[in-house]
């Protein structure tokens, strides 16, 4: 479909579900066109269609109109973003810490939605919502690596990657207090019922795991740790280690009660990411350098002979692969 079409009809060749047959017809996702007959653009021999699972038969013809997302008004974006690599195909970005991802009514500030905008990054939609190919989200005050997709295409087969765990990332983090030893944390996660804005470990809630490794302790009683992730739980990582009395240097809102100030931001990072390219099929591992404040706080609590900075994120699939064999 070009992206200057509006509407169209099509003939009915091989019978099935109204989705499917539309989505292999537009080449667009099943939850695209399902988006699209929700919004009633979507007719089946001059009646509208009102289910995603409709039957269809040979002949019948299928009418369709596309709706066009609304224009997002721009703000002037004065950071930048380190691009890691880019194709035709997609994009992995070095999301630095204090930048927002997605707008929201709350959020004033330019994002990395507006910094795709100005780029020019903008999948085409066909029930009018906005989608700049962001597969997956990091906090505000989380960085590293992000990977964003260029095509429709290439979106639903990260989105599949992704729920699947063939696409993920490791992480590091400085935190208040040492583990006592490697652990994998499995338990459930959902809203947490005293205080929206955090998440907590409930009965009953969302299947949650992540393994945590030990990496060097530093002269202040603080530790740096990675972290790898079997599920996508919203601060999955943050509610873990609260869970067993670890907290994030800088997280107050998970528990640290470090001088107020001192630290910068929640000192976790996205590292490294992993993920099967989509157009090649061939694994991409990409590195995110650690950033400045991250760096400058181990320079000063951490020997160099006990970690080197520099070559960490590269090393951390063999460090889980020693030891955490068969995760």
């Amino acid at each position: 479909m070009s992206q200057g079409q509006k509407s169209g009809e099509i003939v009915v060749s091989e019978g099935g579900r109204l989705d499917k047959v539309l989505s292999a017809a537009l080449g667009a996702s099943r939850n695209q066109v399902a988006r699209l007959i929700e919004a009633g653009a979507v007719s089946v021999e001059g009646i509208p269609a009102e289910k995603a699972s409709r039957k269809v038969e040979p002949g019948e013809r299928i009418a369709y109109r596309i709706l066009e997302a609304p224009r997002r008004d721009s703000l002037p974006v004065e950071f930048d973003v380190e691009v890691l690599y880019e194709d035709e195909y997609l994009m992995i970005l070095n999301k630095p810490a204090g930048v927002v991802v997605h707008p929201a009514p709350s959020v004033r500030e330019p994002t990395l939605v507006h910094w795709l905008v100005q780029r020019g990054i903008s999948l085409s939609t066909l029930a009018g919502e906005e989608r700049h190919g962001i597969v997956h989200r990091l906090d505000k005050e989380t960085s590293g690596a992000l990977v964003i997709a260029k095509t429709n295409a290439v979106h639903q087969a990260l989105s599949e990657e992704l729920k699947s765990r063939e696409m993920g990332r490791y992480y590091l983090a400085l935190i208040d207090h040492p583990l006592k030893e490697d652990l994998t944390v499995d338990a459930p996660i959902a809203r947490n019922p005293a205080n929206r804005l955090k998440m907590a470990v409930v009965e009953g809630g969302r299947e949650a795991r992540t393994d945590f490794l030990k990496l060097a302790e530093g002269e202040e009683g603080s530790e740096l740790i990675a972290a790898r992730l079997h599920t996508g739980r919203t601060h999955q990582i943050r509610v873990h280690l609260a869970k067993i009395g670890r907290h994030i240097l800088g997280d107050e809102l998970y528990g640290y009660r470090g001088a107020q100030g001192k630290i910068p931001r929640v000192f976790l990072h996205a590292a490294r990411l992993y993920l099967t390219h989509p157009a090649t099929h061939r694994r991409l591992e990409v590195s995110a350098p650690i950033p400045e404040d991250m760096r400058e706080y181990l320079r000063k609590h951490y020997t160099r002979s006990t970690i080197d900075e520099t070559t960490l994120p590269d090393r951390l699939p063999e460090l889980f692969a020693r030891r955490f064999p068969g995760a």
